[in-house]
């Protein structure tokens, strides 16, 4: 997926090492580009900080770009900046080195081949935001399309900064056998054939060879949240059939929640998102987003309803 250009980003330069030490000076209205040092590479990622945004703290979103994708690319295609102009929240739109995330030994692309920490990276993104505009700890979120909604997954596991996350066509790769109690909103198309509904491989670029090299056979996405449940120590789930939207809510303690929503004949899309263009449909075999619910809409719904308590 290509990315359009993005005019009138500032470029800032940050490095939160042992030695340095950040300014106080707050971040910009409108969308900025950022860059800090980890682990020895520079790493880069947007900020969008909606004008008029209250002085008092405010949540945050981390929006994870799938595999090809970039943060510019996921803050022109999935309605982010206007959900947060009217919430009154801060979004970040990080960079994949090499357009991709490392979720697992196998998956995904160059960063797993590499070793990357993209779970220390998105820590530190979130510590470098705090540092320069007031974040409210309580709610701090990660959202993610495919291999962004597969970190997402990994923050959940190996990192205790998201009160929620919500995750679009993605699935949990890797170890997870200390999973932190976090809220989890999954939307998922029941014809997805990249990241298959009923677990397994798939067919697109998951057998180690494609342009984002990645090995992805993860669960059913209903053992998974099942899992999770249990995680969460929730409650039986409430099932809500509107078709062709089956929803699927587990209540569980300390206000958290377990959500799974799906599409009857969805594929591998933001839904609600704008449709690829011919061209890119043809040559990357895209799938149509669905039209039967806004994800942004549900998912900060959600967040939102789900801050972490205690």
């Amino acid at each position: 997926m290509i990315a359009t250009a993005l005019a009138g980003c500032e470029d800032r330069r940050e490095d939160y090492g042992p030695e340095k030490t950040p300014t106080a000076t707050a971040r910009p209205t409108g969308t900025s580009k950022h860059t800090l040092m980890v682990d020895g590479k520079e790493r880069s990622y947007l900020l969008r900080r909606p004008a008029g945004l209250p002085s008092r703290p405010a949540p945050l979103v981390v929006m994870l770009h799938g595999a090809v994708g970039t943060g510019e690319q996921a803050e022109s295609s999935y309605g982010w900046d206007g959900q947060a102009d009217r919430g009154g929240f801060l979004v970040a739109y990080p960079d994949g080195i090499g357009r991709a995330w490392a979720v697992s030994r196998d998956c995904c692309g160059a960063p797993a081949r590499d070793g990357i920490d993209d779970v220390k990276f998105i820590e530190q993104l979130v510590s470098a935001i705090a540092k320069a505009t007031p974040v409210d700890r309580s709610r701090v979120y990660a959202a993610g399309i495919s291999n962004g909604g597969m970190l997402a997954y990994r923050l959940a596991c190996d990192a205790s900064t998201f009160a929620a996350i919500g995750v679009v066509s993605a699935t949990l790769v890797g170890d997870c056998p200390n999973p932190r109690p976090t809220s989890v909103i999954h939307i998922h198309g029941t014809v997805d054939k990249t990241i298959p509904y009923d677990g397994g491989p798939g067919k697109r670029d998951n057998d180690g060879t494609g342009p984002v090299p990645a090995k992805i056979d993860g669960p059913p996405v209903s053992e998974l949240l099942a899992r999770w449940r249990r995680t969460d120590d929730c409650a039986p789930p409430t099932v809500t059939v509107k078709d062709p939207v089956t929803t699927s809510l587990a209540a569980c303690p300390d206000g958290r929640a377990v959500e799974l929503v799906a599409i009857a004949g969805a594929g591998h899309q933001w839904p609600g998102a704008p449709g690829p263009k011919p061209v890119a449909q043809r040559l990357l075999g895209l799938d149509q987003p669905s039209t039967a619910l806004n994800a942004t809409a549900t998912i900060w719904q959600f967040f939102a309803a789900h801050p972490r308590q205690g």
